[in-house]
């Protein structure tokens, strides 16, 4: 089946062939395969910020080192490997290149391959983007490229290392994220919001070695890593929730896995490193207290993957709209608009992007949904409603294998506002349709029957 081009099916339909797979025979847990590793990514020297517009000047020292980890895992050849990175996203060519470079050297599928970003706002821009000065566009340039060959490094030590282990998944609840999108009248502010939609479940996939001890945490989270917004490099509530794990169980590799966050913050933001400490502290107690459940799912092959691409479609884009964004008084807004305008009289003007989307199941036990795009919070408390009756636990995560810009609900989309609306004008012609979260969620389902057949 090509993802591309598969017709939209009836969720429930869909939901129903998911249900009845999950009803298959469980293998034994010990039958997998596990190995991790760890890189340093932190630039040398200053370098351009990414995620603050604000910023006016390059990184001023490190704060906390940023790390690209892997973790490999393997069920008779079936083979996943998740990469977690510290950055504020992963670039559509840094994954195309990265998925070149692992198919010819281990031999892994496109499927096979997962890339989630932490989203910290204080880590370095890993592409040329926005910077006046030359020097700094080289630096940036080079950086993506180093970048790209740490990934397959860490890859490559992960698949080394794969050892017997067992799998187990828990979960708890950590409750500093707060939905930021606040209606006020006709508007939408940028604003704390208590009574907006949240996911605040922390998913813990644990990974003992063949002699029951615990060797790997993959843990997960749906914030914003935006506490701290100075000019030091550093990690942000995600990267201390992961060092307060390691410090506390020494030689475990602990990776932050990054959840449906687009349209939720850490609150409260004083933008400091203590604050930022203080989130990382809530979240580690949270992944230590799903440890401390009694019962914790073990996770049974068969494992199975499938990648596809929702093809997204731009809302109608007018010229007269090109043209009055033209008129703005953002330089770069008006040169975007003016070579949209350009790219509109030639006919070439894109009318959709691909978003991709990974489904990948852990035999009749755990769901893992991977998402491109700055993904908000209804795509993963949707799919854990609709999916609540398939026996699976489910876990969703966005901003994964390309990071192309916000990716709102259908609600969003409709309400407008900052995550709807003007955040992609900088990277898009013009804001999402509103069938996209259809056809994403569609996609979901096409791909989870495309495994189990």
């Amino acid at each position: 089946m090509n993802p591309r081009t598969a017709p939209l099916r009836s969720c429930a339909l869909l939901a129903l062939c998911v249900t009845i797979a999950a009803a298959a025979e469980p293998r034994d847990p010990a039958l997998w395969k596990a190995g991790a590793a760890r890189i340093d990514i932190t630039p040398e020297g200053p370098v351009w910020m990414a995620g603050y517009a604000a910023r006016k000047k390059p990184s001023e020292g490190v704060s906390q080192h940023l790390f690209a980890k892997a973790l490999a895992l393997d069920d008779k050849g079936a083979r996943l490997v998740i990469v977690t990175l510290d950055l504020i996203g992963v670039p559509r060519a840094v994954r195309e290149g990265v998925e070149r470079q692992v198919r010819e050297k281990n031999g892994l599928r496109p499927e096979e391959l997962l890339l989630n970003a932490s989203h910290t706002h204080s880590g370095p821009a890993p592409y040329p983007r926005g910077v006046g000065d030359p020097a700094f566009v080289d630096r940036a340039a080079a950086y993506g490229k180093l970048l790209e060959g740490k990934i397959v490094t860490v890859i490559g030590d992960a698949l080394a290392h794969l050892e017997p282990a067992t799998l187990n998944y828990a979960h708890a609840r950590a409750a500093f994220a707060m939905n930021r999108r606040l209606p006020v009248g006709t508007e939408i502010r940028n604003s704390p919001n208590p009574d907006g939609p949240v996911d605040h479940d922390v998913p813990v996939l644990r990974v003992n070695g063949a002699d029951g001890k615990l060797k790997t945490l993959l843990f997960g989270y749906a914030c914003h890593n935006t506490t701290t917004g100075f000019y030091t490099i550093n990690a942000d509530y995600a990267g201390y929730a992961q060092a307060f794990l390691e410090e506390n169980r020494p030689g475990v590799i602990a990776l932050f896995l990054m959840g449906a966050g687009g349209d939720q913050n850490p609150y409260p933001r004083s933008v400091s490193l203590e604050q930022a400490a203080q989130h990382g502290r809530t979240l580690a107690n949270a992944v230590e207290a799903a440890l401390a459940v009694t019962f914790q799912r073990p996770i049974h092959g068969p494992l199975r993957s499938a990648l596809g691409y929702a093809d997204l479609e731009y809302a109608d884009i007018t010229r007269a709209d090109l043209e009055r964004r033209a008129q703005s008084r953002d330089a770069a807004e008006q040169a975007r608009a003016q070579d949209y305008l350009k790219q509109l009289q030639a006919g070439t003007l894109p009318r959709s992007y691909p978003c991709p989307i990974q489904v990948v199941h852990f035999g009749p036990d755990l769901n893992l949904i991977a998402i491109g795009g700055e993904t908000t919070v209804d795509y993963s408390l949707r799919l854990k409603r609709e999916l609540a009756g398939s026996g699976r636990a489910i876990w969703v995560a966005g901003y994964s294998n390309d990071v192309f810009g916000y990716l709102g609900s259908r609600r969003v989309i409709v309400e407008g506002g900052y995550e709807g609306y003007s955040a992609n004008l900088g990277r898009h012609p013009g804001p999402w349709a509103t069938t996209s979260e259809d056809r994403i969620i569609n996609l979901v389902y096409d791909l989870s029957r495309s495994i189990n057949h």
